[in-house]
């Protein structure tokens, strides 16, 4: 029996249309492939696959090696794989000013960069150096605020959304995760800073924070066997998280239908934070 308090003709009850491709014609940047296992090569994959152009960046000539036939894979143009170390002056800036040349517009953006000195990442919290300390903030966090300001420009036309990689232990202490801990931290509450500034211009700010996975970044990580061991313990859902699933979910909230959600941690850990 049909309920009368619901008119047929309201246009909410209109079938709400998927695109196949919810990215197509989108144009995606992603900072931060190191090689074929990296987070961020999950992202850009699902990126590519929901249909969007990517322009990605390799650190320097070493990671080139590793990032030029995955560039390849995913149809880069030569004149949008680019170099950018954020520390080498200059190098982000030229990111942004190519994609202005070639593009003219942006709509997603994907920080995955972070840095400690590996005797500042090992050691304790309270005997981090005073340099460590600055450069793990620079690299993890300062370079989140550059990009957003770079990308601006780019995305207030049209929108755009601008993810960033976190991890649970900017929120609680982690055992031998050190001074990442405090850098996270920073990073998720540098994000909703952005998100709050930049929202009024079509453009969203959001913290994607998977559990451990075996990357290049997360092998510098004290007896991170461990940490995987104890995360697929924990987790109601028993498993590891994959660059893959991680990929996917991230382009998801990268498309229109998730335009609502910016500011947000969007943990994607297997239920893993919520477990006491």
């Amino acid at each position: 029996m049909a309920d009368p308090m619901i008119d047929p003709a309201d246009p909410v009850l209109v079938p709400i249309g998927v695109p196949e491709r919810p990215l197509d014609r989108r144009k995606a940047l992603v900072i931060g492939i190191a090689n074929k296992d990296s987070i961020a090569y999950g992202c850009a994959r699902a990126f590519r696959a929901f249909g969007a152009d990517l322009s990605i960046t390799y650190l320097n000539e070493k990671t080139k090696r590793y990032t030029g036939q995955l560039a390849e894979a995913l149809g880069v143009e030569d004149a949008l794989y680019l170099p950018c170390d954020v520390r080498e002056e200059g190098q982000l800036e030229a990111v942004f000013e190519a994609i202005g040349r070639e593009w003219g517009k942006l709509h997603v953006v994907l920080h995955s960069i972070a840095f400690a000195p590996r005797e500042d990442l090992h050691g304790r919290v309270v005997d981090c150096s005073r340099d460590g300390f600055l450069m793990a903030m620079d690299i993890s966090v300062h370079s989140l605020m550059r990009v957003a300001r770079l990308a601006e420009p780019l995305m207030e036309k049209e929108g755009g959304s601008i993810f960033t990689m976190s991890y649970f232990g900017g929120e609680k202490v982690i055992p031998h995760y050190g001074i990442m801990g405090p850098a996270k931290a920073a990073l998720e509450s540098a994000a909703r800073y952005l998100a709050a500034e930049l929202g009024p211009k079509g453009i969203r700010v959001n913290i994607v924070s998977p559990g451990p996975l075996m990357t290049r970044a997360a092998s510098g990580i004290d007896r991170f066997d461990e940490l995987l061991a104890k995360t697929r313990e924990k987790a109601p859902t028993g498993q590891l998280v994959t660059a893959e699933q991680v990929g996917l979910a991230t382009a998801a909230l990268a498309c229109d239908f998730a335009s609502i959600v910016t500011g947000e941690i969007l943990y994607m850990d297997g239920g893993y934070n919520i477990m006491g």
